[in-house]
């Protein structure tokens, strides 16, 4: 998998937002964001027929900007949409069952201790998301902050295999995600709330991850 996909990993869904959510994911593309999840959960969440419909016409923005579109936990949609990936839980339908189904798509796995780290390998995720690094409020049942120390860990574990950083990531913090180990950050706050998206974007680039 093409490690940059990562850099800034923007995820959203509609109750995250306080605008009209497609022009921030176009903001956020034009912007220069290498990957993009709907993730559509939560209380006033899309469903049925105009969760698709805003599902299709995020695909085609992403389309367009030629950056990977990847579906939150929801293996039909991901199939119907024919969506570049998948990204999963602990508690979401077991990995090697949607790699079956859908081969040669992207699979991030949600991990937030080595044993998940481990398992998520063995069992052929493409990429782990390792959070919440810090406290987060984007997620009402998201576990407690799992800190750099995990990060850091893993990483010394699993040298090279892909990890984002999530959870609480900021534009101030993301440079020191990135040090400790992470290939990229995953944001869904300081996008979606940003007041100048283009320089939220452009200050999440700016920082490199250190070897």
């Amino acid at each position: 998998m093409n490690y940059n996909i990562l850099s800034v990993y923007f995820i959203m869904g509609t109750m995250n937002c306080t605008k009209d959510p497609l022009k921030i994911l176009e903001e956020a593309l034009e912007a220069g964001i290498t990957c993009f999840q709907l993730r559509e959960k939560g209380e006033g969440a899309l469903t049925g027929s105009v969760y698709e419909e805003f599902a299709r016409a995020c695909q085609k923005m992403c389309l367009a900007y030629q950056v990977p579109f990847i579906i939150n936990d929801d293996v039909e949609l991901a199939l119907k949409l024919d969506a570049d990936g998948i990204h999963i839980g602990q508690e979401d339908l077991a990995l090697s069952t949607f790699r079956k189904q859908a081969k040669g798509k992207i699979i991030g796995v949600s991990v937030h201790n080595s044993r998940e780290m481990e398992q998520a390998i063995l069992s052929g995720a493409d990429y782990v998301g390792i959070g919440p690094i810090y406290k987060t409020q984007s997620k009402k049942d998201a576990k407690p902050p799992a800190g750099l120390h995990f990060l850091k860990a893993m990483r010394k574990q699993c040298s090279n295999f892909p990890i984002v950083g999530i959870g609480g990531i900021t534009e101030e913090n993301a440079s020191e995600v990135r040090s400790s180990g992470a290939d990229g950050v995953s944001v869904i706050s300081v996008i979606c709330h940003s007041k100048d998206i283009g320089q939220t974007v452009k200050n999440l680039l700016l920082t490199k991850k250190i070897n």
